[in-house]
């Protein structure tokens, strides 16, 4: 498998080096130099094999024999070891529950994928590799639980202070062994800018192995092209179109449905759904992408001005014969943005209608899933519930007016104290901080 930068298409990579880099010299991200068409009997025979022969299957054929078998089979066995279901609330609305796994969100396949390719290409390595990553909400999670405790690694997770829930902050924060929180007094592209920084200054690469786990990273996104043919498979076979509705904030997620679309699965459109952070949309409607700083939210995962992985998708309908990138891409994507009063009303229709308790990122994909299929009705939908409602636990019992109800593991982690190192939104202050800890 090789891999191109976004922003070099001649300058290409190996599956390892894009995997333990994270980012190209350039700034850019990693693409595939090739997305291969899976075999239409596969496809068209989905429901005959487990997700997990789904996800070694998918991910073989983009591999193209990196990875002996046996390897990635026990890569797949170790990380793809929850279901992803998919839940009817009537006939033109589904959910995919995305929040099986451990830290409960989905950000946890591409996590525990990642962590076990990166430990697969570190063997023999004799410095640490240190994994760098900023997260809005679900990702810090998903990574501390992924690489906890793996051999070789130590992970450092910037975060906004203020801007996560409890217990999203709890998880990333209570863990300790190689596991360290930076609370950045920032906002989340605070956050992700000064990773992006440490990835392109020399000094703090010439003395520290540092690599990325955000979306941002290819190893985070493949294994999210997985869920969407598990999702497929569990749908009726009548007919109808099949569209996906992506609660998105960096586009990780939409951009891996669309590589799947590109293996083959026929997905029929994308949604991309967002709260007031809009720019995507924006894009959508006018033509022009216009970043700005974050906008805080009750759907907070979602609070992304400047989204990475943007650049993956004008990449991946760039050259098209149709038409121009913009026109490529709004053909395949429908854009909708929706405030807090209107997801916390989503919050309540949900659960007053089909006795389903959704989270507030979840919420939005359902208004803008219902906002498409007014002009869309003979669609089959899927919603992609991102995380488990429970997570902004404050929040949903205020809206729904009762207790609901907290896994265990996730319970257990409100009594843990916190472990955080407070930083200012500075690079300067992060490359310090980098080289008197982890050098």
């Amino acid at each position: 498998m090789k891999l191109y930068s976004t922003k070099n298409k001649e300058k290409l990579a190996s599956l390892k080096e894009a995997v333990l880099k994270g980012l190209p010299d350039d700034n850019g991200l990693y693409m595939p130099l090739a997305i291969p068409r899976l075999p239409a009997e596969f496809l068209a025979n989905l429901e005959a094999y487990s997700f997990q022969e789904i996800a070694y299957t998918v991910a073989d054929a983009l591999f193209q024999g990196v990875i002996p078998e046996s390897d990635l089979r026990k890569i797949i066995t170790e990380s793809i070891n929850f279901p992803a279901p998919v839940v009817q609330l009537n006939e033109q609305e589904y959910v995919l529950e995305l929040f099986h796994g451990p830290s409960l969100a989905f950000k946890d396949f591409g996590a525990r994928f990642m962590a076990q390719l990166m430990s697969y290409f570190n063997q023999g390595e004799k410095r640490e590799l240190v994994i760098l990553v900023a997260t809005s909400g679900d990702t810090g999670g998903a990574v501390a639980a992924g690489f906890y405790q793996t051999p070789g690694t130590q992970v450092v997770i910037l975060y906004p202070s203020g801007k996560v829930s409890m217990l999203q902050e709890k998880q990333l924060t209570t863990l300790g062994q190689n596991i360290t929180a930076l609370e950045v007094e920032g906002t989340f592209d605070d956050c992700q800018a000064m990773v992006k920084e440490a990835f392109l200054d020399p000094e703090l690469n010439q003395v520290i192995r540092l690599t990325s786990a955000n979306s941002i990273n290819i190893s985070r996104l493949i294994p999210q092209s997985f869920y969407y043919f598990e999702a497929y498979k569990q749908l009726p076979k009548d007919g109808r179109d099949t569209v996906f509705c992506v609660p998105s904030g960096n586009f990780g997620n939409l951009t891996a449905g669309m590589i799947a679309q590109r293996m083959g699965l026929p997905i029929q459109h994308f949604i991309a759904a967002t709260n007031v952070n809009d720019v995507v949309p924006e894009y959508l409607e006018s033509g022009l992408f216009s970043p700005r700083p974050s906008t805080r939210t009750l759907s907070n995962a979602m609070d992304v001005g400047n989204p990475s992985n943007f650049a993956r998708m004008l990449d991946l309908f760039e050259g098209l014969p149709e038409s121009s990138t913009w026109n490529n891409m709004k053909e395949n994507i429908s854009g909708y943005a929706f405030t807090d009063v209107e997801t916390r009303a989503a919050v309540a229709d949900v659960d007053s209608k089909y006795g389903y308790v959704i989270d507030p990122h979840g919420a939005v994909g359902y208004l803008a899933l219902k906002a498409y299929q007014k002009t869309h009705p003979k669609t089959k939908g899927v919603i992609l519930e991102t995380a488990h409602p429970s997570k902004f636990l404050d929040d949903v019992e205020a809206i729904l007016g009762r207790e609901i109800e907290v896994p265990e593991r996730l319970a257990i982690l409100a009594r843990r104290k916190k472990e955080a190192v407070l930083l200012p939104s500075r690079f300067a202050a992060l490359k310090e901080w980098l080289l008197k800890t982890m050098a």
